[in-house]
């Protein structure tokens, strides 16, 4: 079944200016979980488990795949975690990616902007702050999320032990 589109303006160069093309975002299912695998194996460096696409399985709003002209591109993934000693949870990205040829399309903060809504719209339990970490030498990722408000709060050394580059930096964006 395909998403439900939405229109657009396409506002890169390489595009000629008033192309419209359709962009949805699709629920993960069992049905397309496939698809997020693929996906995630060329998008990442991470080999991810069983029990992680199970619980994206079970995270409704926070786990979305993103289409383009019908076409799967793009998908974010998170989880939400417990705060110790308060009612409110954190809410983790563990994945936000769109395959190279798609980027530049608006297609990424189109995901992180639906993330971030409906972590402000959470009331049972509400979300307090959304966070992630991203490789220190990765600029293009870094400038994305400060450009949607998120501040590096933490440097984490070693974070990644099986990449060449092995520190992280912990970015974080406030909710509640």
């Amino acid at each position: 079944m395909t998403p439900p589109a939405i229109m657009s303006n396409n506002s890169t160069e390489d595009k000629p200016k008033n192309a419209a093309f359709r962009v949805g975002l699709g629920d993960i299912t069992p049905n397309n979980l496939g698809q997020l695998k693929r996906l995630n194996t060329v998008l990442f460096p991470v080999v991810y488990t069983a029990s992680f696409y199970k619980n994206v399985l079970d995270v409704g709003e926070f786990a979305k795949i993103i289409y383009f002209n019908d076409v799967c591109v793009g998908a974010v993934c998170c989880r939400t975690e417990v705060v110790e000693k308060s009612s409110a949870q954190n809410l983790y990205i563990a994945t936000l990616g769109v395959l190279a040829p798609y980027r530049r399309l608006g297609l990424g903060s189109k995901m992180l902007k639906h993330i971030v809504d409906h972590a402000e719209l959470s009331t049972t339990p509400s979300i307090a702050k959304i966070y992630l970490h991203v490789q220190e030498d990765n600029e293009e990722a870094l400038e994305f999320y400060k450009k949607h408000g998120f501040e590096v709060t933490e440097k984490c050394e070693n974070y990644y032990p099986q990449f060449d580059v092995k520190d992280a930096f912990k970015l974080e964006k406030i909710i509640s």
